[in-house]
């Protein structure tokens, strides 16, 4: 595009936007590259025998616009390739470098709460911006306040974006919002104050990481229809439990929304047999098992419409109003 001046003539060129995916979240890089209307870059990641990795990024990235997609889900492999890869880009002279993180791994350690532990989610902060990351893109944080262990711009997006649409299309007038637990309460409410519906707190006391010793239900549900709010689940111990001490104080049925679908261990055998009548997840992690009560809703033109509006110096906040 030509810009003509008084005195001069100036030529602007137009920045390129190039969108690579990491091996974690590849079919989620591709659906945001379909949304966003660009082809996804090509990078391949070479392997020595003993593990180590190698990117190789097969085509210029000097000066342009670089979106690089992976969530950190285990194992930590998956990190270290979104680490390299960014030191790749970095080292070929890109102009702006944009860690897509769809799933922040490690967000659950956002705090010292017993001796002798690190603040894991503050060590890889660091460790991203020591690569040369200008900005993180990423959704449902476990704690909001991870976005402060960044010293640079974090678009936090949100899963309500994606979830109310899809709520709206139902009758909720008989449904009541829980949180599983105290910490998630915000969540639970920020839905039930958006329907007008009431709010329900699932008390839970834990033995240790994983396992839950008992469940209090605060709040009425006799008769109705519950959604649990989470950002997240693992085992699905917390929620097989909590759909099971709702439906023992009376509640009509139990569904579940969590963002991310991290689903460990015995995940899929507690769903499958749990009380739960279905369990809505995005695709920011990829399944690894199978059940008819996992609903899976994407993410994919959330995130590009986000990485446009990056680039185009537009609101993210507009996404969601």
């Amino acid at each position: 595009m030509y810009i003509f001046t008084k005195f001069t003539l100036q030529l602007k060129p137009m920045i390129d936007v190039k969108l690579f995916a990491g091996s974690a979240s590849r079919k989620l890089a591709e659906n945001i590259a379909d949304y966003y209307g660009n082809k996804l870059g090509s990078c391949d990641i070479n392997r020595f025998s003993d593990g180590e990795m190698q990117p190789v990024i097969n085509e210029s990235v000097r000066g342009s616009y670089v979106f690089f997609i992976q969530s950190t889900i285990p194992p930590t492999d998956n990190l270290m390739e979104l680490l390299l890869m960014i030191d790749s880009a970095k080292r070929a002279s890109a102009g702006y470098i944009t860690a897509v993180i769809p799933y922040f791994g490690y967000a659950r350690q956002d705090r010292k709460d017993k001796p002798r532990v690190p603040i894991s989610a503050k060590m890889i902060a660091n460790i991203l911006q020591a690569a040369g990351v200008d900005r993180l893109m990423t959704m449902d944080l476990h704690a909001d306040q991870i976005q402060g262990f960044f010293d640079i711009p974090v678009d936090h997006l949100s899963s309500d974006a994606i979830y109310h649409p899809y709520l709206e299309k139902d009758d909720m007038s008989n449904v009541v919002f829980a949180s599983p637990d105290v910490g998630g309460v915000k969540r639970a409410r920020n839905f039930a104050k958006i329907f007008g519906s009431d709010l329900v707190i699932c008390d839970k006391e834990r033995r240790k990481a994983n396992e839950v010793k008992k469940i209090t239900v605060i709040g009425e549900v006799e008769g109705k229809d519950i959604i649990l709010i989470d950002d997240l689940v693992d085992t699905a111990g917390t929620l097989c439990r909590a759909a099971d001490a709702l439906l023992d104080k009376g509640a009509k049925s139990v569904k579940a929304l969590c963002t991310h679908a991290v689903l460990s261990g015995n995940a899929y055998e507690n769903i499958n047999n749990s009380n739960l009548d279905k369990l809505i997840v995005t695709d920011t992690i990829p399944l690894t098992g199978q059940s008819d009560k996992i609903e899976v809703l994407t993410a994919s033109k959330l995130f590009a419409r986000a990485i446009r509006n990056t680039h185009e110096f537009k609101s993210i906040a507009a996404l969601f109003v």
